[in-house]
C-alpha cells in the first residue's frame, strides 16, 4: 500500500494522543505535522509524551501547516467549531480530512458536502470510530423495523462537551430511516421535572449521562408487548477507536465524495 502522509490536529488530546501513537506504528503511515492551538514553531519531540516522535513539526495554524507540508489527510481531533474551519481549510488545500470531531450542525454537513462534491474530494466524518459501535447502530436499525418504540441512552466522561453524543444523534438518525414516527409514552405524559424525559427526536426519547469515569457507552431499548430488546456498546478505553480511524484514513484516499458515518464505509 502507498504511504499516506497525515496531519493530526489536536494531537494532545485523549482522542489525538491515540492517534499520534495509530500513525506512528503504521508502516504505510507518515506523521508530517500536527496542529496544536497553544503551540507554535516547535517539534512534536519538545512536547511531553512525544519525545521519541521526530521531525514532526507543530504549527497553530492550520492553513500555515497546509503551505509548509506536504499532506494527504487530515485527521482532526478537535471541537465542532475548530474542526468545521480545519476541514475547510483542508479541502482547499486537496487535503483529504478524516474527522473525528462531533457536534457539527445539519447545515455544517450540508456545506462540507457541497466543498466535496465541488473539489470532487473524499472527507470522512464519523461521530464514533468503535467498530462495535457502528455494528450497535446497524443492529438497531435492523431492530426498530420490529420494535416501534425505543429510547437511547448514552453515557460518557463528564469534559464531554455536546449532548446528546454525535453517536446518539447519528443513531436515532438511523433508526428514523425506518420507522414511522410515533410520540411514545402516554399522551397525556407530563414532566414534573423539565427534561426528565430527554431529548425528543421524532418521539424517541435520547438521554444523556454524564460522569467521570466513563469513556463512551450507549444502549437502544427497545419495546413491545411482553417482551423487550437492549443493544449496547461499550468503549473502555480510546485505544478502541484507533481501528475504525486506521479504515477511514485508508478508505478517504480512494474516496471523492462526502461520508456522514463510518457505516457508510463498512461492509
Amino acid at each position: 500500500m502507498d504511504n499516506i502522509r497525515i496531519i493530526i490536529a489536536g494531537p494532545r488530546g485523549r482522542m489525538g494522543s491515540e492517534a499520534v501513537k495509530l500513525v506512528t506504528d503504521t508502516q504505510h503511515f507518515t506523521l508530517v505535522s500536527a496542529v496544536d492551538h497553544k503551540f507554535d514553531g516547535i517539534m512534536l519531540s519538545d512536547l511531553e509524551g512525544f519525545h521519541s516522535i521526530h521531525n514532526v513539526p507543530v504549527y497553530n495554524d492550520i492553513e500555515k501547516c497546509l503551505q509548509n507540508v506536504e499532506a494527504d489527510v487530515l485527521i482532526d481531533l478537535t471541537t465542532p467549531e475548530v474542526g468545521m474551519y480545519h476541514t475547510k481549510t483542508a479541502l482547499s488545500y486537496n487535503v483529504r480530512p478524516v474527522v473525528g470531531t462531533t457536534g457539527f450542525t445539519k447545515t455544517d454537513l450540508e456545506e462540507l458536502e457541497g466543498i466535496c462534491n465541488e473539489k470532487d474530494l473524499g472527507c470522512i466524518i464519523a461521530p464514533n470510530f468503535a467498530i462495535g459501535a457502528i455494528l450497535m447502530m446497524k443492529f438497531s436499525q435492523m431492530a426498530a423495523k420490529y420494535f416501534n418504540d425505543i429510547e437511547i441512552i448514552e453515557l460518557h466522561h463528564d469534559k464531554k462537551l455536546d449532548a446528546p453524543s454525535g453517536t446518539a444523534v447519528k443513531t436515532a438518525e438511523m433508526i428514523s430511516a425506518v420507522r414511522e414516527k410515533k410520540q411514545q409514552g402516554h399522551p397525556n405524559e407530563k414532566e414534573t421535572i423539565n427534561g426528565a424525559r430527554g431529548a425528543d427526536f421524532e418521539g424517541m426519547h435520547i438521554h444523556s449521562v454524564r460522569l467521570p469515569g466513563l469513556i463512551a457507552h450507549q444502549q437502544v431499548l427497545f419495546g413491545a408487548d411482553g417482551q423487550s430488546l437492549t443493544i449496547r456498546h461499550d468503549s473502555y478505553n480510546r485505544s478502541s477507536f484507533m481501528s475504525g480511524v486506521k479504515v477511514a484514513v485508508e478508505t478517504v484516499m480512494k474516496q471523492n465524495k462526502f461520508v456522514y458515518g463510518l457505516e457508510n464505509i463498512l461492509d
